[in-house]
């Protein structure tokens, strides 16, 4: 006989108690080492997504792409888009004649338009005299329902106090929202004559419900423009659109202008 032939094998050694233990044994370390292999795909598969915040209950949303510098804005605008043109009836900030103009569509409860709210305002002061910077309503309706009324009042402080008013008035509402309809509302009149408006001509504004109709065709005309959240702006320079799709850090809305600036 060979050696083969005279050993027997571990299984005929052991009782069948022993036998139930180690195929139990064994089991369980198959099981997890298919889990942890599972576990490794879920992780990588993961850490590509992007950051969006968004409400499945219709096409609108609130985007943040702002969670690290490396987010990149659309540099291809759709061919067709279509953007109602910058008249006087627009609020500008910024020389009129800049070279670049950033038309933004925005949420005034929405906390990534707060945050974009403030690199505009800073991009505002790096390029002065070579952007200009227009504000258009997009309230969110179905995430915020203060928005619409916020927008109103924003237009009344327009209205009634001309483009100077209106950004002053936008300004110190973004300073004090805590974003995502958390806003008091009762603080717009507050604000109205925190910048030196009349108190009473401005409630009779808000009340009357003048500007429901403007924002409501400033929505449209967003989604016209390919808006399916905020903020959703498009810079302008000579005949391009540039789309900038959601909270874009301030380099990359700096490096987006200086391109553009140099093709001038």
């Amino acid at each position: 006989m060979d050696e083969q032939n005279t050993q027997k094998s571990i299984f005929e050694v052991m009782n069948p108690k022993q036998t139930f233990e180690f195929g139990l044994v064994g089991g369980v370390m198959l099981l997890c080492t298919i889990g942890f292999f599972i576990l490794i795909g879920i992780f990588l598969k993961g850490t590509n997504g992007a950051s969006v915040t968004y409400d499945t209950s219709d096409n609108n949303i609130a985007v943040n792409t702002a969670g690290a510098d490396t987010a990149i804005a659309n540099p291809e605008a759709p061919a067709n888009i279509t953007l109602a043109a910058v008249t006087d009836q627009d609020y500008i900030r910024g020389a009129k004649d800049a070279p670049i103009t950033i038309v933004e569509y925005s949420d005034p409860e929405c906390p990534f338009c707060k945050r974009f709210h403030q690199t505009m305002q800073e991009v505002m002061k790096e390029y002065d005299g070579k952007v200009n910077w227009v504000y258009r309503q997009f309230p969110l309706v179905s995430l915020h329902s203060k928005a619409p009324k916020e927008a109103e009042a924003i237009e009344c402080a327009g209205d009634l106090g001309g483009n100077a008013k209106h950004w002053d008035y936008l300004d110190k509402l973004f300073e004090i929202t805590p974003s995502n309809n958390g806003l008091d509302l009762a603080q717009l009149p507050k604000i109205a004559t925190g910048i030196g408006l009349n108190k009473t001509k401005f409630e009779d504004c808000l009340n009357s419900g003048k500007f429901t109709n403007k924002i409501q065709k400033s929505t449209a005309e967003a989604q016209a423009a390919g808006a399916q959240g905020t903020p959703y702006s498009i810079m302008l320079v000579g005949d391009q659109k540039i789309v900038i799709n959601g909270a874009q850090p301030l380099s990359q809305i700096k490096s987006m202008i200086d391109s553009a600036l140099q093709q001038l």
